[in-house]
């Protein structure tokens, strides 16, 4: 019987959506067909680089776009007070709902870009605006609750809102309203919610940022917490590839290091001997990705590899 496999994208802002594509990319060159898990589950800069493993568009080529129109645009930043409120927020109580809640309703007061504008982003920059076959989970926080949501298809809601949700930064980019409620980031929960991967035997998070306050919102005691058979590989960036950059300035370093992560990935992950290679497709319109504030850097740097039982 063939192990179910989950795939776990986190979040990092636009340089986490640069590393991610990178090691996927080189992974799949390797001949480890990691878009072909069975659950994907992504969390803010992870919920968009999701929605393009699963568009249909071969990776390469999902690279290649990050690389076509370079014109040393810089990310939205996130200054030090956002992320000092952030992290207030998490330890401001020891409900940690009611700390998302207190978030949430400083984000819904905050001025903002307009979220008609922050919607456009992504109608513009995902691939495609229909959700895949795949089981693919976006994380997201209810503003003026704090309650943790899930988005999926079949739930009424369109992939455009569920992505523009998960990656709005509370108090840096407007909350996102569907069906009458606003939603943040899918990040005020957990950086990777890698405990949604529940009834996946294989599970492998790619994690460009793993810094927690609370031991629930860690990497580790998530995946111990998906149970002792489950077999899982953690994935974060080296210190070179966390340095921020000018976007369209991608290198190979995750490429490079993808033997060391492969080595350990493949024998659990593969179904057969050969990897399956995504279909070629027609050549589809440029779009210009512009979802965290830049375009989308190129294949980012290198990575370590961390397994877990």
């Amino acid at each position: 019987m063939n192990a179910r496999r989950g795939l776990v994208l986190g979040g990092g802002g636009i340089t986490g959506i640069a590393w991610e594509i990178g090691v996927v990319a080189g992974l799949v060159e390797a001949g480890i067909d990691v878009p072909a898990a069975d659950l994907v589950v992504g969390t803010s800069a992870g919920s968009v680089v999701g929605a393009e493993l699963l568009s249909g568009v071969p990776i390469e080529r999902v690279y290649e776009g990050q690389l076509a129109d370079a014109t040393g645009e810089k990310a939205d930043r996130i200054g030090l007070t956002v992320i000092l409120r952030l992290l207030l927020a998490s330890l401001s109580t020891r409900h940690p709902e009611r700390g998302r809640a207190r978030l949430g309703r400083a984000a819904l007061a905050a001025r903002t870009m307009p979220e008609s504008e922050w919607r456009a982003r992504f109608e513009q920059g995902l691939s495609s605006l229909a959700w895949p076959e795949r089981r693919f989970l976006i994380t997201a926080v209810d503003a003026a609750s704090g309650e943790a949501t899930v988005f999926e298809r079949g739930g009424g809601v369109a992939l455009l809102d569920a992505v523009a949700a998960s990656c709005a930064v509370p108090l840096v980019f407007p909350p996102v309203t569907i069906n009458g409620r606003r939603y943040v980031d899918g990040g005020v929960r957990s950086l990777a919610n890698a405990d949604l991967a529940t009834g996946c035997d294989r599970v492998v998070v790619l994690a460009p940022v793993t810094a927690a306050l609370r031991r629930a919102g860690r990497v580790g005691w998530q995946l111990a917490s998906l149970g002792s058979g489950v077999r899982s590989l953690a994935v974060s960036p080296d210190a070179a590839a966390r340095r921020p950059g000018r976007a369209g300035a991608g290198d190979t370093h995750g490429r490079r290091r993808r033997r060391g992560v492969g080595g350990r990935l493949k024998p659990g992950w593969q179904r057969s001997a050969g990897a399956a290679r995504q279909p070629t497709l027609p050549p589809r319109r440029a779009r210009s990705r512009r979802c965290l504030g830049g375009r989308v850097p190129g294949r980012a740097r290198g990575c370590r590899g961390r397994a877990a039982k």
